[in-house]
Formats: C-alpha cells, structure tokens, sequence
C-alpha cells in the first residue's frame, strides 16, 4: 500500500520523503541506549538535529559527537553521511540494479532528478560508477590520512579517525572526530590538508563531471595520440566546462583574497611562512565553499574575510555531488543572463551555445527562492534570539542553508523554536529550495499553460 503511493509520487517528492525517512531512522538510531556514552545525557530532540545535520551533511550540532556517542552511535554517524551525501535513493537504486532487478520509469526518472542527470539511459553503468568511484575515493583517502594519524593516535583510533573523516570529507559534511578542534592541529600538513580538499573537490564537483572527464581521459589513451590540451578540454561537455572553470575560478580568487586581507593578521597566518599561508589559505578557500572544516579558528579572521568567505559559501558547490549552496552553474547562469541583459543580447549564449530559456529560468528561480528562505530564516531567528547578535544570527543561517556548518558558537545556546529553523533550511539546503517548493506544489494532473493578452509593466 505505502510503495504504491510512493510510486505514485512526483519525482521531486520522492527526493524529499527519501531523505525525511532516512533522517527520522537515523534520530532512532542516535536515540538507542546503545549509540550512547554512559556519561552523556541527550534527548530526542537533539538526536533528531544531530541526524538532520548528518543526513543533510552540514556540520553542525548542539552536542559534541566525541563525549556523546559510543563506537555504535559514531558508526550510526558515519553511515548517516554517507547516505546523505550519496542520497538514498541512490544507494537503493544501486542495490536494487546490482541485484539484477528492473527499476520502474517513474523511479528511474526520481533518481536521475536527485542526481540532476538528464540522460535516462545507461543507467545501470552510471549508478554502479558512483559507487565504484565513492569507494575508491574514500579509500585511498582512508589509506593516506592512516599514515598521519595511526602514529599520532595509535592503530583503532588512528583508523577510525581516518575513515570517519574519509566518508565525511567526500560527503563534504565538515564532521571531524576529534574533540572540538577540527583539523587547526594539522593547519601545517601537506598531507592532511592535500587529502582534505581533494575529498571535498571531488564531492562537490558533481558525479557528471567525474564521467565526462573520465570518459575523455579514457578515449585520449586509447587513441594514444596528443591533440593537445586545450583542443581537449573543449571535448568535454559544456556543462563539465562550465563547472570546472567557475569551481577553479572561485578556489583560486578565494585563495587570493584571503592571502590579501589575512597576510599580515597574526591571529590567522600572520606567522606562517610562505608556504604555509598559502596552504592555509587554498584549504580555507576550499572549505568554505560547502565543507566545513577549519584550519585555522575562522573566528580570528578579519570580518571583511568573513564576509567574502560568506558570499562564497552561498555559490557552494557543483550539482550532482555532495556539496551545498545553490551550486556553480546555477549562479553562472544568473551572471551570464545579467551580462547578456546589459549587452542587449536576446539569448544566454556560452561556449558557442545557447542555454535554453528554461534552464536560465529555474536558474533565476532558485537563486530567488534561495536568498527567500536566507530572509525567512533571518527574520524568525532575529524574533526568537533577540538576545543575540544580529549578525552571528546571520552567519548561523547562512551556516545551516548552505550545508558549510560553521557556527560561531551559536547552534547549542539557540532555543528550540530556533533550532527548528535551522534544521528546516539544513534540509532545503541539502535537497535544493526548488525541490521543496516542486515536492509541495506540483500534481499530477496536467497543468495548462495560460496566455492571455500581453501587457506592459514599469520596472527599474
């Protein structure tokens, strides 16, 4: 009965019950005696934020995974990154081919949309990649970061500090751990912070990209003749183009801006050597962006770097992979359509192609409903936390809407209505605004588009 009217549901409901169901299974699981420590005391409630923010993989909490949760409940954590950052019905979609059984139209098309794959077909071949591809990932960087941390932690710990951090580094969740620190004692190791931001890149960058790339690598080996690089590079397809340059385009401006306004501060990198402050500032560049994790207690930047590092935080990451914010191609499509606005140009054009009028405008949609549900948010948190600073208020939306879950020091102090919020804008984060409002709005009867006689409107 309830898989025939899940069936029956609409693509982008499915994406959304899918991950509300994980969420209330992970909350029972966190509550079990046994995901405890005998010492921590926690309610429901708070086991219920912990796995919103694991599922919807943000970064943060109101109680401390390390004095909270036994091997059992971290074990829960770890699992609970994993199937948000991958999505499960992903993950149910892989085991369900993997079997050898067919998969309905209705639910090929709901995980094609949760993977913002056009292409219906090849799909057994695509879903069976992620996975093969995530482990191979995360266990080469499970191996490297054992290195580093089994002779600093001994061999259990430094294992499990290694995978903990693998799955949740891929999953771009920003969970470390370690006690309340996050990696600020590694802000000198190459190796720590070059195994990070490659998790964090390769997650965000979306699961297109990897096979478009992959694909090509593949097919110039084979031909195993030089074409050379940039004649290359323009074999990929254009949105891989588009998500590459504008992801390389935001880590190299973060990286200089934070060199720039933070080279001389003492409290950040001012007493780094060269090399250091430019691995501090291409891992903060990094991280920011959706991750989570910090080097360098970011409390200690100068508020001009906290307030780019913000805006940045809000472009996220790319879509299709485990990053947040409202992703790279969407913004650079709203930019592309103000430049050709001011140009006089009729059409979105891109690498000699034109973006069709649709996708410009579901771009500008989400943007829209994106910085709707900042103000929203903003607003309740303003009237619920009238104690507090306006602009920590801010940061704490900001934190929560764009999966980064960086908080100064704010998630445990906030009341329960606030806490509410905050876990409602996790999972619009996660799942994407126009998810939410297609999950909520869209019927299956056919929808008629009306066009009645044009108007005029004054604007500007």
């Amino acid at each position: 009965m309830i898989r025939d009217k899940f069936r029956l549901l609409s693509p982008s409901t499915k994406i959304a019950v899918s991950f509300l169901v994980i969420i209330f299974i992970g909350s029972l699981l966190l509550s079990m005696p046994i995901s405890h420590l005998p010492d921590s005391n926690v309610s429901y409630f708070e086991n219920l934020f912990t796995s919103v923010s694991m599922v919807c993989v943000t970064g943060l909490l109101t109680t401390p995974i390390v004095t909270t949760y036994s091997l059992f409940g971290k074990i829960v954590c770890i699992l609970l990154m994993q199937v948000g950052g991958l999505g499960l019905m992903t993950i149910l979609a892989a085991f369900i081919v993997g079997v050898g059984r067919r998969m309905t139209f209705r639910d090929t098309i709901a995980v094609n949309e949760a993977l913002n794959r056009h292409k219906i077909g090849n799909f057994k071949d695509y879903l069976t990649s992620i996975i093969k591809y995530t482990a191979i990932i995360e266990g080469s960087a499970f191996v490297l970061l054992a290195l580093r941390f089994v002779p600093d932690f001994g061999m259990k710990k430094g294992l499990f500090h290694a995978l903990f951090l693998a799955v949740s580094g891929f999953s771009n969740a920003g969970f470390d751990s370690f006690e309340g620190d996050s990696l600020q004692n590694y802000v000198h190791d190459p190796l720590v912070n070059g195994v990070m931001m490659g998790l964090i890149i390769l997650g965000g960058i979306g699961f297109s990209v990897w096979f478009d790339v992959t694909e090509n690598v593949h097919s110039i080996f084979k031909k195993r003749v030089k074409i050379g690089f940039m004649k290359d590079y323009k074999r990929l397809q254009v949105h891989t183009r588009l998500a590459l340059n504008i992801s390389l385009f935001l880590l190299i401006l973060g990286t200089v801006v934070f060199l720039a306004l933070e080279w001389s501060n003492p409290e950040s990198i001012g007493t780094f050597n060269v090399g250091d402050k430019i691995l501090a500032a291409l891992f903060q560049s990094t991280t920011f962006r959706t991750a989570g994790f910090t080097t360098i207690d970011f409390l200690d930047f100068n508020h001009l770097t906290l307030f780019f590092l913000i805006i940045t935080s809000f472009i996220g990451g790319s879509p299709g992979g485990t990053a947040g914010g409202l992703k790279t191609t969407t913004v650079a499509l709203v930019v592309l359509l103000m430049y050709n606005e001011a140009k006089g140009q009729r059409y979105v054009n891109y690498a000699y192609h034109t973006i069709p009028t649709e996708t410009v405008r579901r771009a500008l949609v989400v943007v829209i409903t994106f910085f709707v549900c900042f103000m929203l948010g903003t607003s309740l948190l303003l009237y619920f936390e009238q104690d507090q600073q306006p602009f920590h208020l801010m940061f704490e939306i900001a934190s929560a809407l764009t999966t980064i879950g960086l908080t100064i020091d704010l998630t445990p102090e906030l009341s329960a209505a606030s806490q509410v919020v905050i876990m409602v804008l996790m999972f619009i984060g996660r799942i994407g605004p126009i998810t939410i409002f297609l999950s909520l709005g869209r019927s299956h009867k056919k929808q008629r588009n009306h066009k009645y006689a044009k108007t005029n409107i004054l604007i500007g």
